[in-house]
């Protein structure tokens, strides 16, 4: 399966820089950025962290790529799939 790849920094209220990536299949409306953006918030509110925070300045398309196993199944399983790369804790 081809996935497309946004890269997302958000401003936590404690002053870090989140970084993680949204993943979502690489097909309309799947990656329509309104979409993309409403899979950041729904991660952001699980995290308890401000969701309305995020728009696409912080968000933007990176690239695409075949998804390994792991993500396969989260996407199956919600949609979407986010990899936390820094200050996701």
């Amino acid at each position: 399966m081809k996935i497309a790849v946004f890269d997302t920094y958000v401003l936590r209220p404690d002053g870090r820089r989140m970084h993680f990536d949204i993943l979502v299949r690489d097909q309309s409306p799947d990656k329509d950025v309104d979409a993309v953006l409403a899979h950041g918030r729904r991660y952001l509110a699980a995290k308890q962290l401000p969701a309305d925070s995020l728009t696409a300045q912080e968000c933007r398309f990176c690239h695409v790529e075949s998804a390994s196993p792991s993500v396969e199944e989260e996407m199956a399983r919600t949609g979407f799939a986010i990899i936390e790369l820094q200050n996701c804790d």
